[in-house]
């Protein structure tokens, strides 16, 4: 197996109200928040690979997300509290719930709730498979497929604050921006292009880094070092 060309660096979310949700956030995650001058939000834990940045954006959440965060908590009623609001009670183990802005994330009650409450990033797209292989290649860690319900998994990812990657089939294809995308660091850009991402926006007088995309269309940003 191949070293991975690139390392995972930090996530980050958009948000109409980078203030609102980020509080939101922080508190779910157990996490602190500093507002910055410049318009972001910034959310750090006890290490740098826990830090998620709050985005100002104007378009507000219209279409199910195809990215979300679950999330260990004690139970649902903490995440209602701070601001969520049910979507789905009763249909899995798990609970899916919308933020404060609409976007939707899972929740999974635990007797004994880990110190890291981020659990899982869930992705939706149309090759589970051929996704999470090209994620592994990309920033290494083990992927697998569960035969049984057709989702493939990327677990082990150097630096990563979760678990895994879990890359699910929809049949409907991407249509609108991710409102949430992870961060990579590499030392080469050309690497990541010659693997197959595909550049959306070179760095120019407002961002250093390169916002890419995946063979799916998700957009995530590399920054060189």
């Amino acid at each position: 197996m191949s070293a991975p060309i690139a390392r995972f660096k930090d996530l980050c979310i958009d948000a109409v109200d980078p203030v609102l949700l980020g509080r939101f956030w922080a508190d779910l995650l157990r996490l602190d928040l500093e507002q910055r001058a410049d318009g972001l939000v910034l959310l750090t834990g006890a290490d740098q690979a826990s830090t998620i940045w709050v985005n100002p954006v104007p378009e507000p959440v219209t279409v199910k997300q195809r990215v979300h965060l679950d999330v260990h908590v004690a139970d649902v009623a903490d995440a209602l509290a701070l601001g969520a609001t049910p979507l789905d009670l009763d249909s899995f183990a798990w609970k899916v719930l919308r933020d404060p802005e609409g976007g939707e994330l899972c929740v999974f009650p635990r007797e004994k709730v880990p110190a890291r409450r981020l659990y899982e990033i869930g992705i939706d797209c149309a090759d589970p498979a051929g996704l999470a292989a090209w994620w592994a290649g990309l920033i290494g860690g083990r992927w697998e497929l569960d035969e049984e319900d057709g989702c493939a998994s990327l677990a082990e990812i150097p630096g990563a604050p979760f678990e895994s990657l879990v890359f699910a089939h929809v049949p409907e294809p991407k249509t609108v921006k991710n409102r949430i995308h992870w961060d990579v660091a590499t030392t080469d850009l050309g690497l990541l292009t010659a693997y197959g991402a595909q550049v959306l926006r070179s760095p120019d007088d407002e961002v250093v880094w390169t916002v890419l995309a995946d063979p799916d269309g998700n957009e995530f940003c590399a920054f060189v070092n």
